[in-house]
């Protein structure tokens, strides 16, 4: 008898379904060292961000940080990747805040366990860059741990449906924004140098490209499918901070 199921379980079947769904970041133009990091996550919010965003924030602060620095001013650069840190580190102190919370609620309430999932876990060796990404890996991974605690208080009505819903949107968007900012700094560079590019051309004439400049025009700004963001580097996108603290 203990062998008969009345359900069936995952397989790998869904995280089949996720890797299957999402572009395939690009990334045999760059050269860059990585440090090979085991990166795991559970639930649907973390497994889906980090294939949908990881990658090409990783591309788009390398872009920032190594391919515009090659043409731009440096201290230029340096404010851009301040602005970066400075968000992300925002979203890094709300989350850490809303998981402190929640292990509040569980003391107070008497909760001992934490729903789990009964789907595959998604684990994979991941190449981190830069210490933007290795903090941005740090992020996803503080939302995947985040998820079922607030699962399990909604189970044990701890707090309400509503509240977890707004919670956890408000959550996703402040990490979404992290990997937009950076898209739209990047576009906002890359329109500057090109910019500059055009505006050499017309002083000196058509000339060969210098090294730096062809490594810069391999390497692309990317986009994350299906954000939609706006078209504007130029200024600091805003964080979209939603308060982290846990309704009861």
């Amino acid at each position: 008898m203990s062998d008969i199921q009345i359900v069936k379980m995952d397989e790998g079947g869904v995280n089949a379904r996720i890797l299957a769904k999402e572009t395939k970041a690009d990334f045999r133009r760059i050269e860059a060292a990585s440090l090979k990091m085991r990166a795991r996550f559970t639930s649907a919010e973390g497994k889906r961000f980090f294939v949908r965003l990881f990658s090409t924030l990783q591309l788009n602060t390398h872009f920032v940080s190594v391919i515009a620095r090659t043409r731009l001013d440096h201290e230029d650069v340096a404010k851009v990747e301040a602005a970066i840190r400075t968000q992300m580190d925002a979203v890094n102190e709300n989350l850490n805040k809303a998981i402190d919370g929640a292990e509040a609620l569980f003391k107070s309430h008497g909760v001992t366990s934490v729903a789990t999932y009964d789907t595959v876990p998604l684990e994979v060796d991941v190449g981190v860059m830069s210490s933007t990404s290795r903090r941005y890996l740090e992020v996803l991974g503080k939302l995947d741990q985040l998820m079922p605690l607030l699962q399990t208080l909604e189970i044990h009505e701890v707090i309400t449906a509503q509240a977890v819903d707004i919670q956890r949107a408000g959550l996703k968007r402040q990490v979404r924004d992290v990997a937009n900012g950076a898209r739209n700094f990047a576009m906002g560079l890359r329109r500057r140098m090109n910019a500059l590019g055009n505006r050499d051309s017309i002083d000196t004439g058509d000339v060969p490209a210098a090294p730096e400049q062809e490594e810069a025009a391999d390497v692309q700004v990317v986009s994350q499918g299906g954000d939609g963001a706006q078209d504007n580097a130029d200024v600091s996108p805003s964080a979209g901070h939603a308060d982290a603290s846990l309704e009861r």
